[in-house]
C-alpha cells in the first residue's frame, strides 16, 4: 500500500515506524469489519491515513486510521458530541485499531479556496455551534498549557535557540496568566484551520479532524489565526485576529496570548524548526 509523502515524518519515531508497518493489516481488518469498498489513500494526509470508502448500501464515507498520538486520541468522542452539527458525522469507531469511519464531504473542497474574508465569515458561523460544554474524557486546556509552560524553554534549547528569548518569555508569561484565570471550558479543536473545513452537501461547510480539548472559547480561534492557509503575512495574521475576535465577541488579548504559546509549541520538534510559526509569533508579539 502506497503511503502519502506527508506521512514520511512518522518514520523518524519508533512508534511511527511500527504504525506504518501495521497499516496494510489495519486497512484490511477495517474493510472486513464494516464491509467497505476502499479507494486509494488521500495524498494530503499528514497525521493519519485517510481513504474514501463506500458502505454496502452505497453510502460514501472516509476510513481514517490515526497515527497513535495524544492530540487526536478523543477525536471520535468529539465527533460524537457534535453529532453532525457543523462537523462530519461519526459513522463507526474501532478504538483498539484507532480507526474512524466518518461522513464523506462532497465535493470536499477546502475552505481556503474562498477569499479570506468570506472564509472567516464561515469560521465565525461554525465555531459557536461547536462550543459544547466539555469535561471528561477531553483533556483540559489548562492542564495542557501547564505542560507547555514547562516544555517551551526545553524545546527552545533543544532546537538551538531558533528565535529571540523575548518571544519565549512573552509566550510563557502570557500562558502563565491565562492558566491562572481560565474561562469556562467548552469543546474546542487545536487544529481548526481552513484546510480542516470542507465544502459538503448536507451543510455548506463541515469541520473535520478535530484535536479536541476542553478549554475556553478564546482558544478555539487560535488555529485559524495562526494557520497560513488564508495568507501568511503580518497584515493577514492580524486581520484574522481582529476579524474573528470582533465578530464573535472574544477577548482579543486572551486569543493573542493563546496564539503566542501555541505557535511556539508547534514551531519546533526536536532539532527541526518551522520558521512560519516563528514568524507568526513575531508578528503577533508586535501587534498593536
Amino acid at each position: 500500500m502506497e503511503i502519502p509523502k506527508g506521512l514520511s515524518w512518522v518514520r523518524g519515531k519508533p512508534a511511527g515506524r511500527e504504525w506504518l508497518a501495521t497499516l496494510p493489516d489495519l486497512r484490511e481488518a477495517c474493510a472486513r469489519r464494516w464491509s467497505l469498498r476502499l479507494g486509494p489513500p488521500y495524498p494530503y494526509a499528514f497525521a493519519s491515513l485517510a481513504m474514501p470508502a463506500e458502505l454496502p448500501d452505497g453510502t460514501p464515507a472516509v476510513l481514517k486510521l490515526q497515527c497513535p498520538d495524544a492530540d487526536s486520541v478523543h477525536e471520535a468522542e468529539a465527533l460524537a458530541a457534535w453529532d453532525g452539527d457543523a462537523a462530519v458525522r461519526l459513522l463507526g469507531h474501532d478504538p483498539q485499531r484507532r480507526a474512524l469511519l466518518v461522513e464523506r464531504c462532497r465535493p470536499g473542497t477546502p475552505l481556503h479556496d474562498l477569499p479570506p474574508d468570506e472564509a472567516l465569515d464561515v469560521v465565525a458561523g461554525l465555531l459557536p455551534r461547536l462550543w459544547r460544554p466539555a469535561g471528561a474524557p477531553f483533556t483540559p486546556l489548562v492542564e495542557e498549557a501547564v505542560g507547555w509552560v514547562a516544555r517551551l524553554p526545553e524545546r527552545w534549547e533543544q532546537a538551538g535557540r531558533p528565535y529571540e528569548r523575548r518571544l519565549l518569555d512573552e509566550a510563557v508569561g502570557r500562558l502563565t496568566e491565562l492558566v491562572a484565570d481560565p474561562g469556562e471550558p467548552v469543546l474546542v479543536s487545536q487544529d481548526l484551520h481552513a484546510g480542516n473545513v470542507l465544502r459538503a452537501g448536507r451543510e455548506p461547510w463541515l469541520v473535520i479532524d478535530p484535536k479536541p480539548l476542553a478549554g475556553e472559547r478564546e482558544f478555539s480561534a487560535v488555529p485559524i489565526v495562526r494557520g497560513p492557509e488564508l495568507g501568511h503575512s503580518p497584515e493577514a495574521v492580524r486581520r484574522r485576529l481582529d476579524r474573528i475576535t470582533g465578530t464573535l465577541g472574544l477577548d482579543r488579548e486572551r486569543v493573542l496570548g493563546w496564539a503566542l504559546g501555541h505557535c511556539l509549541l508547534w514551531a519546533t520538534d526536536g532539532t527541526t524548526v518551522f520558521p512560519q510559526q516563528i514568524e507568526v509569533v513575531r508578528w503577533l508579539a508586535t501587534s498593536p
